[in-house]
């Protein structure tokens, strides 16, 4: 295979990839049929099916797509001369996307979906350890970690700093039609430093006295 079909084969799949996304955040993973992607990509359903099998098969490739992309923000978030900044590159990088709330739509229907399904249960596990793993790791290497409740562990740290990271993708959800990607993009800075002021404080005042 020539280096120009290459590209154009790893372009189709990408414009399949994207498609999909939209559609299962529209629709739902049960709903969004492989007709709707290819409306949605603008090509054939029989050109689909000469990149992916079926829905799962889309999926898996997108779980693989996205570690690719985890393990790239990872090397950009070790870049950061800080912690925090590292996290802010981490848990904000999808909101520099064109719409941050189809991927927190698509991400919600996900976990759902792996609720029911062992299959993209586990498709689901890899992603969100192979994530997990990486900020472990930024956390347990930052001289910072020295400030953190002695109690914690950096992977205790990750996993808290993952259910807000969750919660917050839910919110956006339900607050798809409430302000700007910038604006989005500055709640979520807004509940990770607060979190981080949390952990990270060593001294604070008692809330009774």
């Amino acid at each position: 295979m020539s280096t120009t079909q290459v590209e154009t084969s790893l372009d189709r799949r990408t414009q399949i990839l994207d498609a999909a996304l939209v559609c299962f955040a529209k629709r739902g993973f049960h709903q969004a049929s492989m007709h709707d992607i290819s409306a949605e990509a603008g090509i054939s359903v029989g050109l689909i099916y000469r990149y992916f099998e079926n829905k799962e098969d889309v999926i898996s490739a997108m779980a693989d797509r996205h570690k690719k992309q985890i393990h790239e923000i990872l090397e950009r978030a070790r870049q950061a001369p800080s912690l925090l900044e590292s996290l802010e590159v981490l848990f904000t990088a999808h909101c520099s996307k064109d719409a941050p709330h189809i991927t927190a739509a698509f991400v919600v229907d996900l976990f759902a979906e792996a609720s029911r399904n062992p299959r993209v249960a586990e498709l689901v596990r890899d992603v969100c350890e192979t994530t997990r793993n990486g900020v472990t790791d930024l956390i347990a290497r930052s001289p910072e970690v020295q400030n953190a409740p002695r109690d914690l562990t950096p992977r205790q740290i990750a996993e808290l700093i993952f259910a807000v990271n969750d919660g917050m993708l839910m919110r956006e959800v339900l607050q798809v039609s409430e302000g700007s990607d910038d604006e989005r993009r500055q709640r979520q800075l807004k509940a990770l430093r607060s979190l981080w002021r949390l952990l990270f404080t060593k001294e604070t005042k008692s809330a009774y006295a």
